[in-house]
């Protein structure tokens, strides 16, 4: 029992861990440096780092739960 806890959680933890690092992939490819102030490249960064971070997590949190909800469609029945 607590292995497949486990386990589901380190799937959890890698599904979050590739879908900001695709989310900062995406993200860098966009060309911020007119929007960024002189001075306030570091600020900018960090504010990307967080975005990646909030849209990554979320977009796996969606598809760890879609994967979850199909499981669950077996006491449908």
């Amino acid at each position: 029992m607590f292995s497949s806890i486990g386990i589901t959680a380190l799937i959890g933890m890698l599904s979050h861990l590739l879908f900001i690092y695709i989310t900062w992939r995406v993200i860098t490819t966009i060309n911020f440096d007119p929007l960024i102030r002189k001075g306030r490249e570091t600020e900018a960064r960090l504010l990307i780092i967080f975005v990646a971070i909030a849209i990554g997590t979320n977009v796996s949190r969606f598809f760890l739960d879609f994967i979850q909800w199909s499981q669950d469609l077996l006491f449908l029945f």
